[in-house]
């Protein structure tokens, strides 16, 4: 706060990987994010690296710490889909995510690869069987012939795209992902609640305007789908709850590659 002259504007929000606080910086409204969490480290990197195209502009960077412009702007997409427009606020963050593909000309930053990521699926699935295993062998096929190789958000989905006023709809909170573009996708069908990713007729539909509105291959959107949400279940039984989310996920995903609905 010292170093960059901050002064506070808001109430601290404390997360399980990161601590943030409103600010003003110049008069400016900014966000301050200090790390608490390595992956949260990596993810500043990649914010510096993207200089505000497509992401949250940083303003200073510094060790933990990370001062972003901060989003100001009245709409949420969560409240978009909760509104009846699910269909334009995938829209809006497919534009997102194409603006974030699309820098390719700068040396890229250090990521870890998908492939290192999908190495703890195998394991699930020689112990779980069933879809795990269906799963670990569609990420395998996968992995072996990447298309679009691109640095990845990573985690993106409604509640990483911010309206932030006159600069648009722009993404924070990245990991440190390299890997196909179809990927980045895949957090859509998951999201923003589970009640309304299992809705009747929500997941067909979505992978339809997520594979118009990025030019994707539909079948290979579906085979992302279910390779990851297998890898996100096998994490989370390996934290001892239950992922029925994720497994709903990957059943409708899987149904879908077999010809149904």
């Amino acid at each position: 706060m010292r170093r960059w002259d901050l002064i506070p504007d808001g109430e601290a929000i404390i997360t399980s990987t990161s601590r943030l606080l409103p600010v003003r910086s110049a008069g400016v409204p900014a966000m301050l994010k200090v790390a608490d969490d390595p992956e949260e480290r990596f993810g500043a990197g990649l914010m510096v690296w993207w200089n505000g195209e497509g992401a949250a502009r940083v303003l200073a960077h510094g060790e933990d710490a990370l001062l972003l412009e901060r989003a100001t702007g009245k709409v949420s997409l969560t409240e978009m889909v909760g509104d009846g427009f699910d269909d334009d606020a995938t829209r809006i963050i497919c534009r997102v995510a194409a603006e974030l593909h699309g820098l390719k000309e700068r040396p890229r930053p250090e990521r870890v690869s998908l492939s290192r990521w999908f190495e703890a699926l195998e394991p699930a699935a020689a112990k779980q069987g069933g879809i795990f295993r269906h799963a670990a062998a569609t990420a395998e096929k996968l992995l072996a012939n990447p298309r679009d190789v691109v640095v990845l958000h990573g985690d993106l989905h409604h509640g990483n795209v911010l309206d932030f006023g006159e600069r648009g709809w722009l993404a924070i909170d990245p990991k440190r992902l390299l890997g196909e573009r179809t990927f980045d996708f895949v957090n859509l069908l998951r999201n923003p609640s589970p009640q309304v990713a299992l809705a009747s007729g929500r997941f067909g539909r979505q992978v339809a305007v997520i594979s118009q509105a990025a030019c994707l291959d539909r079948t290979r959107l579906l085979e992302w789908t279910l390779a990851f949400t297998c890898l996100s279940a096998s994490w989370i039984l390996a934290d001892g709850e239950q992922p029925e989310l994720d497994l709903a996920v990957a059943d409708l995903a899987a149904r879908a590659l077999a010809g149904g609905t």
